[in-house]
């Protein structure tokens, strides 16, 4: 071994055998005291592969060790496991600074990269922002597996970070999370691994741009009583023919991806006398009520059996499923009509043809990737942090506008062409129709110039300049609403 690494470097090297032993902790990471371990003014680095687990398959001994870790962040509970390494490194570097003349302590975990994506960002990074936490480097995005028998691939960033800011910064960057990595020298590394400024959205309850409000769909509290396939909805119907008036059909994200439809009983409208004419459907309220009864989360609507928790939805809106899978370039929405979608979904009330352009676009796609959670590791989009943060384009032209609504349109006509085809079909990108490529293609050129004139050439140009127009809305977002709140609540 000594003769093959000399030959490799070029320089003698006699290491083998070692002769110092290395003094080696056996602990909870968690649990131990670091400085016991090593004391932080004689550190250089902390770095490692902490486990990676959500907020759900954690043991009750891995939720009481993060508890204790956690319990000075708010809303911890929706962090990912890796993050309590983050809090711990945080704390045990705090005064790491070169203005105070103390050894630089460097730092770097291999992650889920849900802690850069979603909801996650704000508990997390907003505190470690606040404790003077910068990012150094980071490697974006990528897949990594292991030889373990049934271990799956995940899907990981690497942040290196420290409590004092670097002049060097670098963004690895991944065509292809399965590929090669590059590397782009950034300005600044924020919590989104984006190079700009430290930013981390807020979940709003309303779009920072004058827009239609993206409403979640219906709960139904029914525990699937009042739901039908498409056979069970043909067999009720033989049983109580007078319902077939009372059933809708039944859309929730995942059927309309994959081009199903089922049915449910819609009663809102139905009177007292309308009711008891159906046997059958009165047997069936009869066991929602029982279901609400025993459960704590459905008690109070218990005697309303017959309605869900909301009662009205438009006839046509845009549906957005609020899970689609991480292989789609384009998060799948469309036009819907004469349904009840569930909460597993959300919809648009009013939408039109650019509001369709602008959310099939790239661009649009591109910030969901960005700033959207994670299901495992399918796309998780929301209203409050995705679609109310999102910046649209100023009030384009007349001829901008046009542009867009064609360019909407014909994605909307390539699909036609494939009647038999799913939106789980079209937008596989191993399945995607050459001519629905090029209409996306012919969208993206007209919402990108709705934004600026030069053209983007990848993600990372747009996700930056997205994060711009974020700034700038935000900015000019009104304090007096605010204030007016708090005197209201005050008073």
């Amino acid at each position: 071994m000594n003769v093959r690494v000399s030959e490799e470097f070029g320089m003698y090297f006699a290491r083998i055998p070692l002769k110092t032993s290395p003094h080696i902790v056996h602990g909870n990471a968690l649990m131990v005291d670091w400085n016991d371990v090593l004391p932080a003014e004689r550190a250089s680095y902390v770095f490692g592969n902490p486990p990676f687990l959500g907020k759900k398959e954690q043991s009750a001994a891995q939720k009481a060790n993060f508890e204790s870790v956690m319990v000075q962040l708010k809303s911890f509970g929706v962090l990912d496991f890796v993050c309590a390494w983050y809090v711990k490194a945080a704390r045990y570097i705090k005064g790491s600074s070169p203005l105070l003349g103390t050894n630089l302590i460097r730092c770097a975990f291999v992650s889920t990269n849900s802690i850069t994506q979603g909801e996650q960002v704000g508990v997390l990074w907003g505190w470690l922002l606040v404790q003077g936490i910068r990012i150094h480097f980071a490697h974006r995005t990528f897949q990594w597996s292991n030889e373990a028998r049934g271990m799956a691939a995940v899907h990981c960033v690497i942040i290196g970070f420290g409590a004092f800011d670097a002049e060097k910064k670098t963004i690895y960057e991944y065509e292809d999370i399965r590929g090669e990595a590059h590397a782009v020298v950034a300005r600044n590394i924020n919590p989104y691994l984006v190079n700009y400024v430290d930013v981390v959205l807020q979940r709003r309850s309303q779009p920072i741009y004058d827009v239609p409000s993206l409403v979640e769909g219906i709960t139904p509290l029914d525990n699937g009583i009042l739901a039908f396939s498409k056979d069970e909805y043909r067999a009720f119907l033989i049983k109580e023919p007078t319902a077939e008036k009372w059933f809708r059909p039944w859309l929730t994200g995942n059927d309309f991806i994959n081009g199903q439809t089922n049915y449910c009983l819609w009663l809102s409208d139905a009177t007292p006398s309308d009711l008891k004419s159906m046997p059958n459907v009165m047997t069936l309220l009869s066991k929602v009520q029982e279901f609400r009864e025993n459960s704590k989360s459905s008690q109070k609507f218990a005697t309303k059996p017959w309605l869900f928790r909301e009662t009205t939805i438009p006839e046509k809106f845009i549906l957005i499923p609020k899970t689609s899978s991480e292989r789609r370039q384009f998060f799948p929405i469309g036009f819907v009509e004469n349904c009840v979608v569930t909460n597993s979904a959300l919809y648009m009330e009013g939408g039109s043809f650019y509001h369709f352009g602008i959310l099939a676009s790239t661009m649009h796609n591109t910030w969901v990737r960005y700033t959207c959670g994670r299901l495992k590791s399918d796309y998780r989009y929301s209203a409050g942090i995705v679609y109310n943060n999102f910046p649209w384009p100023d009030e384009p032209t007349d001829k901008q506008r046009a542009a867009l609504e064609t360019g909407a349109q014909t994605v909307l006509d390539a699909r036609a062409q494939f009647p038999q085809s799913s939106l789980a079909d079209l937008y596989d990108p191993l399945t995607m129709p050459p001519t629905l490529v090029k209409a996306h293609q012919n969208l993206d050129r007209a919402v990108d110039t709705c934004y600026r004139k030069a053209a983007f050439t990848n993600d990372a140009q747009r996700v930056e300049f997205l994060f711009e127009r974020y700034q700038q809305l935000t900015s000019l977002l009104p304090m007096e609403k605010k204030t007016i709140k708090r005197r209201l609540k005050t008073n």
